[in-house]
């Protein structure tokens, strides 16, 4: 009677050694699918999927859409294949996956843009077969002294730390992403939650190529703020508070937790964050 190998991430590393030394499966040729979860993203859904249609005609491009009460979908159908699922980025993620073929997954942000290099070298980088996954070097839309702080210490932080957030466009082979289960069912940090386990199961990168992350939710609130709200939020997730609680934190907005910065007037009604989620730097 045959054993069953038990599953561990080492495991996982060598079955994955087996297949990615393959003369088929080196990174050139490598068959990548972009999943962009859009949630009411009508203003700007037309605008990223021309860019990535154009910069990556030979990526399958899949939009997963978590319910939009706005025009999203059929905006994004003139572009891409458009699927319907709960909301929920870590399912509409899932999801994506779960509908595409491609050998590499590449999640994508509906207010990021990627450089048209990075393809290339996702590609070079996963040549190497020990190579899993990992994401691009952060940059934001607009240039100021905190935001370029914060591109620089997250992209140190990725580099360091394993710790790479959606807005560094994530990429991962698919065969150690079905392996890994996915995404976790979170709320919230469930990139987080994902790349601490994809640093388990192999060696990641981040590239030199850019991603530019809109800046709207960092400036409306205060940019140092938002900064001290988002290490908050993730202090608390890696010290153990459960997502749900965490949830309800962020929703509570940063004035509530944060209501004064030294320098600033304490904000009376400070106003609340409804719908997007922090980037967790």
């Amino acid at each position: 009677m045959r054993t069953r190998m038990r599953a561990s991430p080492r495991n996982a590393r060598a079955r994955a050694d087996a297949v990615w030394r393959s003369p088929e499966h080196r990174g050139s040729d490598l068959i990548v699918s972009i999943i962009v979860p859009t949630l009411n993203e009508a203003e700007i859904i037309s605008e990223t999927l021309q860019r990535l249609h154009r910069d990556f005609p030979d990526c399958e491009l899949i939009v997963v859409d978590g319910g939009s009460c706005d025009a999203t979908p059929d905006l994004a159908s003139a572009y891409a294949r458009v699927v319907t699922t709960a909301p929920g980025r870590a399912g509409q993620m899932n999801e994506g996956a779960h509908r595409t073929r491609g050998d590499v997954l590449w999640f994508v942000h509906a207010d990021t843009v990627v450089a048209a290099h990075a393809l290339q070298q996702i590609r070079e980088a996963l040549a190497d077969p020990g190579i899993v996954g990992g994401g691009l070097s952060l940059r934001f839309d607009r240039r100021t002294p905190s935001l370029d702080y914060l591109a620089r210490v997250s992209t140190l932080r990725a580099r360091h730390l394993h710790h790479v957030f959606g807005d560094q466009a994530m990429f991962v082979r698919r065969e150690t992403f079905e392996y890994l289960g996915g995404f976790a069912p979170l709320p919230l940090m469930e990139d987080l939650e994902f790349s601490r386990r994809l640093h388990r199961a192999g060696r990641m990168v981040v590239l030199p190529a850019t991603s530019t992350a809109a800046s709207r939710r960092l400036t409306a609130h205060g940019t140092l703020r938002m900064i001290a709200f988002m290490q908050y939020l993730k202090l608390l997730f890696l010290t153990g508070v459960s997502p749900e609680r965490i949830q309800l934190r962020y929703q509570a907005g940063p004035g509530v937790v944060l209501p004064s910065l030294p320098g600033r007037s304490r904000i009376k009604h400070p106003h609340r964050v409804t719908k997007e989620k922090p980037h967790g730097d």
